[in-house]
């Protein structure tokens, strides 16, 4: 579920509130539903609802769609859709606009936010580096937007992961091959933009050199496309490190709750769960990257570029994040689908 300010979120253990319209008006029990079930009843219900629904998440214990609204009969509208309904306080158009206040005032190295529609407020995360004035300022504005916005640290620090599975070397340093694509009935394979951005020629773990880059996008995005230049298998899987690997039939978008794995060079195999959607990511090295997917899993310098899938679903190219696969962290992704889409490629 990308867009329309869409997002979800595991909510287990928590007890959710739900808007009855009166007391003679019986309460509907919420439909069982798979996360792609509720992706499409989200999307359907955000634009049924307009200004009245304010985000939708996943609830992946008692696999309920939960639709943040404003207004009791916005609540029996998703309640009568199947829904589980929540009246909040903050709208969708207050939570953009406390991310355009962060944008214009507090775009700090070391700094990240999302839309969190369980507290339906936006999280605003600062690494180890925001320190002193600069962790005064963010204080501030954060605060300025009162219950709009929440503002959370983490021990590690933003970074991209320079240093889908394979390693891919060149020029000193070292990603991992996202997915392999077909563009124009030609091979191609691909990784973040900002490996792309500063390696050009690619070679493989055994140092033969497999491709030439083809296309770079890196602040505005984190992708890169790269053309096979050697004749090399390049099948439409990822590589589990156990012996074995997954294959990859299409791409999809991500849903915040959804299940999800990352493979990559550094730290092989981890899984966790997409935890935001249009993330804003300010790297320590002052690159800002907007409309990421924000999750728990796991990753280390090398991983950049590495592939996020869920089943046979391919859904993100590691980008960069906090912490490492000993002490946890943030990691972010980019939406595999955008690249897709902006190159013309199509997975295989």
């Amino acid at each position: 579920m990308a867009g329309a300010g869409i997002a979800a979120l595991v909510a287990a253990g928590v007890t959710f509130q739900t808007a009855n319209a009166s007391t003679d008006t019986p309460t509907l029990t919420p439909e069982t539903l798979s996360v792609a079930t509720a992706g499409k009843l989200a999307s359907s219900l955000t634009k049924q609802l307009g200004a009245d629904a304010a985000g939708t998440y996943y609830d992946a214990k008692d696999r309920h769609l939960v639709v943040n609204v404003l207004d009791e009969d916005a609540a029996q509208t998703a309640e009568a859709a199947g829904a589980e309904a929540r009246i909040v306080e903050n709208s969708l158009a207050e939570l953009k606009s406390a991310r355009t206040t962060l944008k214009d005032r507090a775009t700090i190295p070391g700094t990240a936010w999302a839309v969190d529609p369980a507290s339906n407020k936006v999280v605003v995360t600062a690494d180890r580096t925001v320190n002193g004035a600069e962790l005064d300022k963010l204080t501030e504005v954060v605060e300025s937007l009162g219950g709009a916005a929440e503002l959370r640290r983490t021990k590690g620090e933003f970074k991209p992961f320079i240093a889908g599975g394979d390693a891919i070397t060149g020029g000193g340093g070292r990603c991992s091959l996202g997915f392999n694509v077909v563009k124009d009935g030609e091979p191609y394979f691909l990784t973040a933009g900002h490996c792309t951005e500063s390696i050009s020629t690619w070679s493989d773990s055994d140092g033969t050199v497999i491709g030439e880059n083809e296309d770079s996008s890196f602040p505005d995005n984190d992708y890169g496309l790269v053309k096979y230049t050697a004749d090399v298998d390049h099948p439409s899987e990822v590589n589990l490190y156990d012996g074995s690997a997954q294959e990859i039939t299409g791409a999809g978008e991500a849903t915040v709750g959804m299940q999800v794995t990352r493979s990559g060079s550094t730290t092989q195999v981890h899984d966790g769960q997409v935890t935001g959607l249009d993330a804003t990511v300010n790297y320590g090295n002052g690159d800002i990257v907007n409309g990421l997917i924000q999750t728990d899993v796991c990753a280390e310098p090398g991983d950049s570029g590495g592939s996020l899938f869920s089943g046979s679903t391919a859904i993100g190219l590691t980008s960069g994040g906090s912490g490492d696969c000993t002490s946890g962290g943030e990691t972010f992704f980019q939406p595999v689908t955008e690249a897709l889409s902006v190159y013309g490629a199509e997975i295989g």
